[in-house]
């Protein structure tokens, strides 16, 4: 499969979105559970910035996930 450079953060945003969704957490949650602020999570959520690996880790840790989950996107 071949990704979009571009389309890398959409997705990893949506998959944030769509297992915080799953868990019916709110944003704010998932940010306090992160140590992130509320106003971030929302700009990764959407796509709009690149997340560092650092940041996906602190999701990936609030969610007890490992972190390559993010960034499984399906076609």
């Amino acid at each position: 499969m071949t990704i979009k450079i571009d389309e890398i953060d959409k997705k990893v945003g949506l998959n944030i979105r769509l297992e915080r969704v799953k868990r019916g957490i709110s944003q704010e949650t998932l940010a306090d559970m992160a140590g992130l602020a509320r106003s971030t999570m929302g700009i990764i959520e959407r796509g709009e910035q690149s997340p560092s690996l650092q940041t996906i880790a602190k999701v990936a840790n609030a969610f007890q996930i490992d972190m390559y989950k993010l960034f499984l996107f399906e076609e």
